[in-house]
């Protein structure tokens, strides 16, 4: 077991009207505390599905774990080759190399906060998520980044006929 001890002095503080928000309705993504501000510890988010909305699409990542706690709401999690559904107050975690997905279960909503560790610069890959959505970048470009930001995209049949 190899130990990661991170580098940074001062405690990391985000007020919650101080946080860019990319997105909005269905899939809104308040961005949080990046890598570079932890010292490499951690990367987190907080995710806001609107109804039945997809949160991310199967992927993995081989350097770092994913950890999803429920605020509120509830959402069907890919792990592998099995999804669970977590609702309020439930954790998920995805180690390292594991397939994985999120979205809101059908007719619901969910609130999530995401964390990602040991940390990748995480809040450039959500903003190019957004030019995505608005037409001002192509696919292919974010599958050329998929190395920088540690997110691989895959297919998943169980993902795919979960409902």
């Amino acid at each position: 077991m190899s130990l990661f001890v991170p580098e940074f002095d001062e405690s990391v503080i985000v007020r919650e009207a101080d946080a860019e928000v990319v997105g909005g309705d269905p899939v809104g993504v308040r961005l949080l505390a990046d890598s570079s501000a932890t010292g490499g510890a951690l990367s987190t988010v907080r995710v806001t599905l609107g109804e039945g909305a997809d949160g991310a699409v199967p992927h993995l990542h081989r350097n770092s774990a994913e950890l999803f706690y429920l605020l509120d709401g509830a959402a069907d999690v890919l792990c592998g080759d099995d999804v669970v559904t977590a609702g309020r107050g439930d954790l998920v975690v995805v180690p390292p190399g594991r397939p994985h997905a999120f979205a809101a279960v059908p007719g619901g909503t969910a609130d999530i906060l995401i964390v990602i560790t040991p940390g990748v610069e995480r809040f450039e890959y959500f903003r190019h998520l957004q030019r995505l959505r608005l037409g001002e970048a192509t696919l292919e470009s974010l599958l050329e980044v998929q190395e920088l930001y540690d997110n691989h995209y895959l297919r998943s049949e169980a993902w795919d006929t979960r409902h």
